[in-house]
């Protein structure tokens, strides 16, 4: 069945679209299904999506904006696990696949737009549509590949290092991530981040 004129895909839409057909192609009749399972959600600055304890029902993917799952340990410590940039997806997987009570916190760094998937819906897109069980295992697969590539990173390279990683990793929200967020990411002092970028400064101009 064809899509009326009123239920044509977005250009919003077409990012996600976008990204799925790396892996996987879709018809019309089934990309109308999938996008009709998607809630759109603005959020702003410093909002949370999701906070530990709490039920993690969704996954997000982002269209516009940044994000950061982050950890809080019993003393108040954040420790950033990652950041979601657009055209990334953003969970608490663990959580998620297995329907735990969020370890991680989301929150929006700036003024944002998700597209988000209740954990039911994704059940029943499995069953109509099998091929995106192909696609978010590759999607599961790559972040479990980024997140072993991490930990040997942070045993096995300075922390000089690890900061031009992360400035190739996400160039396009090193302007948006305050300092501080920066440093909970690496696992260094803000202080010690400080030092790197102005030794990054001073070699760049000699």
């Amino acid at each position: 069945m064809q899509r009326s004129k009123e239920q044509s895909i977005t250009m919003n839409e077409s990012l996600i679209l976008k990204n799925i057909s790396q892996h996987i192609s879709l018809s019309d009749d089934e990309a109308g299904y999938f996008i009709s399972l998607l809630k759109e959600r603005r959020i702003k600055k410093k909002e949370l999506i999701l906070k530990q304890q709490q039920s993690c029902k969704e996954i997000s993917f982002v269209q516009s904006g940044t994000l950061r799952a982050f950890y809080v340990d019993s003393s108040g410590k954040e420790s950033t696990i990652m950041f979601a940039v657009p055209d990334w997806w953003i969970t608490d997987m663990h959580c998620f696949v297995n329907q735990k009570p969020a370890i991680l916190n989301i929150e929006a760094l700036e003024d944002s737009s998700i597209l988000q998937l209740k954990k039911d819906d994704l059940e029943a897109l499995y069953l109509k549509v099998p091929k995106f069980e192909r696609f978010f295992r590759i999607m599961m697969q790559n972040a479990y590949t980024r997140e072993q590539l991490r930990i040997i990173e942070n045993l096995s390279l300075t922390a000089e290092e690890r900061y031009y990683n992360f400035l190739q990793k996400y160039p396009l929200a090193v302007e948006r991530i305050t300092q501080k967020q920066i440093a909970s990411y690496l696992g260094i002092t803000p202080e010690f981040l400080s030092t790197i970028k102005t030794n990054k400064q001073k070699n760049s101009t000699s």
